[in-house]
């Protein structure tokens, strides 16, 4: 029972609020109809009180219909006023309510509005595009489902966008569009019978008139301008002041059509009537301002009258609202104040248990965080020295079998044993750097670099390093680029290069007997960039789909317990989605049990237009040229193998090399020869190398000197500039990195003393 009650209670309101509203509207229109009789009527006061007085009303109800209205007829006595500001305001307010009410006849009349207050006030070129606007609006009415009363709204707006249209284009000259305009008007005109003999017509012949009189067609315009005569004076007693502005307009531009064509007479004579008749609309216009001012008086008045009146309401409302607001605060301060007292109390005994407790926590925290410090301390320590440790011998021993395996001498049986010491080799250089790239990727303290690279070498070179491990699971790597790829960008080519290297390698693993893909496209090319797609494609075992959200992540293997044959430390597919991720890519996954896996990412790249010297250096050690001119190289290291290793690579590029094994015997050797370029160990007996660069930039030298390092040292890494060094390399480097930094740096340096030289 009770919810029925409820319901038929609350239909009630609904019914009764709906009665409500259906009242107001009815009220605003009555309103509007009484203000516009009072407009007509020249009541011009009264009329702007009506209208204020149902935008009110239409607000409050969000009538956008009725507010249209009463804007467009407050725009209207505004411009009669000669308020174009308020005007202007005016007719936004009706255009942004017409839109609101989406009713497309009210939308044209707001933009016809707007377009003849520009084209009178202030820009003819605004005006255009508002009576555009307006055509386009009313054309997307539906004329035929309008009343007597719309329809004549509709052929008003669409007859007067026109006349204003044909205006407009007429005075700028521009005829074409102007006659467009005419013939569109004329078709309008010629279709109904009732505008045959209007003002609108007479209208319509004028502005024909002054078409041909434009073109130099007299005759043409003398025939318009008298048809507009003609229809003007059937029409007289309508509308006494527009019809005289009418016939001044027609006879001044008949008089300059005789005179242009000789009729000097005929020209004379309609001047004449030009004259009498602008004698009558200047006096119609002195009455019209005499009205116009005084009702401007009125409504100044009522303003004002209005405003007071508000002002006195506002400031009672405000003073009522102060009392009660400060009554609402002494009682909500009380209350507090009470409540205050008893929090304090309470909180007073309960502090008292809590200081003991917290001071016994405390002690505890600060134990348990000086020993986290320590132990982060020692773990940083024992990381950096057993990677300098692990890469020192892994220097020499990768470094040693690549340089042995350039020897045409060996056998099939060594080259083969070599090739799988270097394989190992290469396999616990990469899963150290896998861990060490782990943790500043977490820590975020890795950072890409820009320079340039020969894409197709560096995927080649890349290709290329799994050419003992293809041998071992009897696959083949089929390279797919594409001709518009750009030949150089510029980017981390060291970091693209662990990408690649990461997936290939995951595809070799997961792969026998069978064929990998390695695919680049171009996707967008400018003069200086370049979108490319990144795919490696295999026909391996393929990955499960419960797995496709867990595989980037850190530590995870594709299968724990059968992962026998497919050793890693899960670390290389989440380290390569957040190097593409620092590019600015994202990795895409496909992959179908028994069929295959497609991996792919695509990177916005910047292509080097500035690239033209001879290609210098390639990215594998297998394919290096030699350089054209021989620089001089000094290697500063205390290692013996370390020195072997360094010194050949060096010797098999064209460089000459000169070996001490501390920063003090570097020092001397700078001074007693001349060098382009220092490779420096950090850790040296005697004098480390920090030592000695700070030493050799004291004493003015601006020669690149080069950190080497087999350690972590962050220390080093983040002040490398402020010590000296011009770059830094972490052993067992990279001989692509290796080159190019070595390279780019006396390059660069040699840039540096002739623009020196050219300045002093």
């Amino acid at each position: 029972m009770k919810p029925k009650i409820l319901a038929c209670f609350l239909a009630c309101t609904v019914m009764a609020f709906g009665q409500s509203e259906r009242d107001i509207v009815k009220r605003i229109d009555s309103i509007n109809s009484k203000a516009i009789s009072h407009y007509s009527n020249q009541q011009i006061l009264d009329s702007f009180k009506e209208f204020n007085k149902a935008k009110k009303l239409s607000d409050s109800i969000d009538d956008s219909y009725g507010k249209a209205i009463s804007s467009y007829n407050l725009g209207n006595i505004y411009f009669l006023m000669q308020e174009f500001t308020n005007a202007k305001a005016s007719y936004l307010d009706m255009l942004e309510a017409a839109k609101n009410s989406n009713d497309m006849s009210l939308i044209a009349q707001a933009y016809l509005s707007l377009g003849e207050f520009e084209k009178e006030v202030a820009s003819p070129e605004i005006a255009l595009n508002h009576l555009e606007k307006a055509l386009a609006y009313i054309s997307n009415s539906n004329y035929l489902g309008m009343n007597e009363y719309d329809k004549m709204q509709f052929e008003s707006v669409l007859l007067k966008s026109r006349i204003n249209l044909c205006e407009l284009y007429l005075g700028k000259a521009d005829l074409d569009k102007a006659l467009i305009n005419l013939l569109k008007l004329g078709e309008i005109i010629n279709a109904n019978n009732k505008f045959k003999t209007s003002y609108i017509s007479s209208e319509f012949n004028y502005l024909y008139g002054v078409y041909f009189l434009n073109k130099e067609l007299y005759n043409n315009a003398q025939n318009k301008f008298k048809e507009a005569l003609d229809i003007l004076k059937k029409n007289k007693s309508k509308n006494g002041k527009k019809i005289n502005i009418q016939f001044v307009k027609i006879y001044d531009k008949l008089s300059e059509s005789y005179a242009k064509s000789g009729k000097n007479e005929e020209a004379y004579l309609a001047l004449l009537e030009h004259n009498k008749y602008k004698s009558k609309f200047i006096n119609d216009k002195r009455i019209s301002y005499e009205a116009i001012t005084k009702s401007k008086f009125l409504i100044e008045d009522y303003k004002n009258d209005a405003q007071l009146a508000e002002t006195e309401k506002v400031l009672l409302l405000q003073k009522a609202d102060e009392i009660k607001a400060t009554n609402f605060v002494i009682t909500i301060a009380l209350v507090l104040l009470v409540l205050t007292l008893v929090l304090l109390f309470n909180g007073y005994r309960s502090k008292r248990k809590l200081n003991k407790v917290l001071g016994e926590q405390n002690s505890i925290l600060e134990y348990a965080k000086n020993e986290a410090i320590k132990s982060s301390e020692l773990k940083s320590n024992f990381i950096s020295n057993v990677t300098h440790e692990l890469r020192t011998p892994l220097y020499g021993v990768v470094g040693i079998t690549s340089l042995l395996l350039k020897n045409n001498n060996l056998s099939a049986n060594d080259n083969k044993m070599l090739e799988s010491l270097k394989y190992s080799g290469d396999y616990l250089l990469n899963l150290i750097n896998d861990v060490l790239q782990f943790g500043k990727i977490e820590s975020k303290k890795l950072e890409l670099k820009k320079v340039t690279v020969n894409l197709r070498e560096l995927i080649q070179n890349n290709v290329n390093s799994f050419e003992y491990r293809l041998q071992e699971t009897n696959n083949k790597i089929i390279t797919t680029i594409d001709d518009s790829v750009p030949k150089y960008i510029k980017c981390d080519g060291v970091r693209l290069s662990q990408v690649l290297i990461n997936l290939i390698g995951n595809s070799v693993k997961f792969t026998e007997s069978s064929y990998i893909y390695v695919k680049v496209k171009t996707l967008n090319l400018s003069n200086d960039k370049v979108r490319l797609h990144f795919e490696i494609q295999d026909e391996g075992k393929g990955i499960p789909k419960n797995k496709f959200n867990t595989i980037f992540e850190n530590f995870q293997q594709l299968d724990q317990e059968s992962n026998t044959n497919y050793q890693g430390t899960g670390l290389g597919l989440s380290i390569t989605k957040r190097l593409v991720e620092l590019f600015g890519g994202k990795i895409v996954l496909e992959s179908e049990l028994g069929v295959g896996t497609t991996i792919s990412f695509d990177l916005d790249l910047e292509i080097d237009n500035d690239k033209k010297l001879e290609e210098t250096i390639k990215e594998s050690v297998s394919k290096l040229v030699d350089l054209k001119q021989k620089y001089k190289v000094l290697i500063a290291e205390d290692n013996k193998i370390n020195q072997i290793v360094t010194k050949n690579l060096l010797i098999k590029q064209n460089y000459a090399c000169v070996v001490v094994e501390n920063g003090k015997e570097a020092i001397k050797a700078l001074e007693n020869q001349s060098f382009d370029l220092v490779l420096m160990d950090i850790n040296m007996p005697i004098m480390n190398g920090i030592e000695a660069t700070k030493i050799i930039r004291e004493k003015g030298k601006k020669i690149p000197v080069i950190a080497l390092t087999a350690a972590d040292i962050d220390y080093v890494k983040k002040n490398y500039n402020g010590i000296g060094f011009t770059g830094i390399l972490t052993k067992p480097f990279d001989n692509n990195e290796f080159f190019q930094m070595i390279l780019s740096s006396i390059q660069d340096s040699k840039k540096y003393n002739n623009v020196l030289e050219k300045v002093s």
